[in-house]
């Protein structure tokens, strides 16, 4: 174990599957004893990930959670959702602001007491989307943009407390929520075009850059989003 994270805690929501689940397993590896929470928790046989159910948009439950803790050093907001086309519902909308958005601030405003005793570290989920507009996932992308204010936000009302906020945005990622437009070849084609280092990321990318901004590497950066997008929004 990696003695810089011996004993440090952290939690990882949306940590059961996707992007979430494998930054859950990075941060295993590097040491951080974890807990990873989300709906459907697989079955596992790693000791060094505590896997729990937790429905993101139960308040109660959001707060059971980090009130149950002894002590937290990180948190990554990584529950979310995507409904396309059916965001244009004012219904599935406002599902999916509550889930992403709302569900961030949850899990952040519960944990500010155990963080500010660690000066710890938040890193949440936004996206590339969280830079233009989705013409099918208005829900989805007013959350992600709403994710890069609330983490700029954050990381003022929180610096008192000595808890850096920051973000990673992922470009197109390889995960089940983009596997139709993986298998639409004229789509990926497009992102593809776009994307400078011209492949689809790997949840896997985003491992390193979270560490980074967790770590005392970054120890003077806070109410940053970094892009970890092959360079798609450079173009």
């Amino acid at each position: 174990m990696n003695k810089n994270t011996s004993h440090k805690t952290a939690v990882v929501t949306g940590g059961t599957s996707g992007i979430g689940l494998t930054l859950a397993q990075g941060l295993s590896n590097a040491g951080y004893d974890v807990i990873a929470a989300g709906l459907n928790p697989p079955q596992s046989d790693d000791e060094k990930i505590t896997f729990i159910e937790l429905d993101i948009t139960d308040k109660g439950a959001v707060k059971s959670l980090f009130s149950d803790l002894n002590q937290l050093d990180i948190l990554i907001n990584a529950a979310g959702i995507i409904r396309r086309e059916a965001e244009l519902d004012p219904d599935v909308f406002e599902e999916t602001i509550n889930v992403n958005l709302n569900g961030t601030m949850r899990a952040c405003a519960a944990a500010r007491s155990l963080l500010s005793q660690s000066s710890g570290s938040i890193v949440n989920i936004a996206s590339m989307l969280s830079y233009f507009g989705g013409g099918l996932v208005p829900g989805y992308a007013a959350s992600k943009g709403g994710i890069m204010q609330l983490t700029k936000s954050l990381a003022i009302a929180y610096a008192g407390d000595n808890i850096r906020v920051n973000a990673l945005a992922p470009g197109w990622i390889k995960t089940p929520l983009t596997e139709n437009l993986q298998n639409d070849d004229k789509r990926s084609e497009a992102i593809l075009s776009r994307t400078p280092l011209g492949r689809w990321g790997t949840p896997e990318d985003l491992v390193g850059p979270a560490l980074f901004l967790i770590g005392s590497d970054a120890k003077f950066i806070t109410g940053s989003l970094l892009n970890v997008d092959g360079g798609y929004a450079a173009m």
